[in-house]
């Protein structure tokens, strides 16, 4: 008799979710910091195999934007201990002096010197292995060794050397690997200082790049960094599509953790996409699912707009609120990513009702008559929402647009446009 086959394992949703979640998660405990040799010089070796630290590390960026806020002022004092410790640990006298100048600290001129003499004994040794790579070694050598003086250039914060150095180590090298790891550097470089021009250059020449023949990996750490972008240039609909597109595929964690990033994706999918992209995308993905299991406030933010709880909508909205205000990427655009979902939970409310009185609408959201009249008056006089309040019956009457009228009139005036356009080029062809 023939021994039967064993059953075949199907595979099980969130998985794969699952198992990089725990890699992302040793990797963000990994010390990942570039190995230095007993010098204090930064080995650099000449590799196409991508590898990415905290460098600049953003983290610094977050606490200087938690100093410029009075918001948190009783969080000043902690942010500007972990601060001043990052800028001993690594020698960072440019950034140091920077943040003097910002926040009108008084300078510790013994530390700037014990700094500077640091940074200037550490560049010496890199400008001098430049110098000898150029003479005795080959082009690897060479684009390792501005690599290196970069990479130290970045984590003192440099800035406009660090950018000079990330261009030198690009140009002595013929592969697209190293050359779209010194483009991810400068948009890291970008982000960090908040400097839009740059990265948005920067990610145009990393896309040029990838065009040339460039790896998975890279494809998909490019769609994370062009998605972060997005954030901050208020363009949630890119962000969110290409978020979406990297959940089950993040390795960009020297960007952000991986539970940061599936609350940004959460957080820019419900403000860009329609509902049943939303529940298909998101509501029922299982990596952002599994993930969220460990975020309670977003997790509840998502299920009580899906299920048409807006009264804990508003509460979730309140707390989201708060965490978005502290966050670096997405504070510039609070105020109005919170009226937009305001926006959203109302159009959601109304699209299944012709007429409802406000006291009802008002108890459906868990707030009071006069806020609801007040808030639903804005969005209607400026045209974003299809209703109009009855004050003395106490109602609200959804209109509908007629999509086929609409299209007529606008057929109408576009051909009045395009008709006295022709009569005024007739009299000029006859004259």
């Amino acid at each position: 008799k023939k021994k039967k086959k064993p059953p075949r394992q199907r595979h099980q949703p969130g998985h794969d979710a699952a198992q990089s979640h725990s890699i992302l998660g040793t990797m963000a405990d990994m010390d990942t910091t570039p190995d230095k040799t007993a010098s204090g010089t930064t080995t650099a070796v000449a590799s196409d195999e991508p590898t990415y630290s905290k460098n600049p590390n953003l983290d610094l960026a977050q606490l200087r934007f938690l100093l410029k806020s009075s918001e948190f002022a009783a969080e000043h004092a902690d942010a500007k201990a972990k601060l001043l410790e990052a800028i001993e640990a690594d020698a960072m006298a440019p950034f140091y002096k920077e943040l003097c100048e910002e926040f009108k600290w008084d300078v510790d001129q013994a530390l700037v010197k014990r700094l500077e003499a640091s940074n200037e004994a550490e560049i010496a040794k890199l400008d001098a292995t430049i110098a000898d790579a150029k003479e005795n070694e080959g082009e690897a050598e060479v684009q390792s060794a501005y690599q290196a003086k970069a990479e130290h250039l970045c984590r003192i914060g440099n800035k406009e050397l660090a950018v000079a150095a990330l261009s030198q180590a690009s140009e002595h090298t013929y592969s697209v690997g190293q050359r779209m790891d010194a483009v991810f550097q400068l948009i890291r470089l970008g982000l960090f200082y908040g400097d839009a021009a740059l990265t948005k250059k920067s990610i145009e020449q990393a896309e040029s790049l990838l065009e040339q023949g460039g790896d998975w990996d890279r494809r998909n750490r490019l769609k994370v960094y062009k998605g972060t972008f997005s954030l901050t240039v208020r363009d949630f609909a890119s962000a969110a599509k290409l978020f979406l597109e990297t959940v089950s595929t993040f390795t960009s964690t020297e960007l952000m953790e991986y539970s940061d990033f599936i609350t940004l994706t959460v957080l820019t999918a419900m403000i860009a996409l329609e509902r049943p992209t939303l529940k298909s995308k998101v509501v029922k993905g299982p990596e952002i699912q599994e993930t969220l299991h460990e975020n309670e406030m977003i997790k509840q933010f998502l299920k009580s707009l899906h299920d048409c709880n807006y009264a804990q909508f508003f509460k979730s909205l309140a707390s989201v609120e708060t965490l978005i205000k502290r966050t670096r990427l997405m504070a510039p655009h609070c105020r109005y990513y919170v009226r937009e979902m305001r926006l959203k939970a109302y159009t959601q409310q109304l699209a299944s009702y012709r007429s409802m009185t406000l006291a009802s609408m008002a108890l459906s959201f868990g707030v009071s008559e006069s806020f609801v009249d007040q808030d639903l008056s804005r969005f209607i006089a400026s045209g974003r929402i299809n209703c109009k309040i009855d004050k003395v019956g106490g109602t609200i009457e959804t209109n509908r647009p007629d999509q086929k009228n609409a299209q007529y009139q606008s057929t109408i005036k576009q051909g009045d446009v395009l008709l006295n356009r022709i009569q005024k080029l007739s009299q000029l062809i006859s004259i």
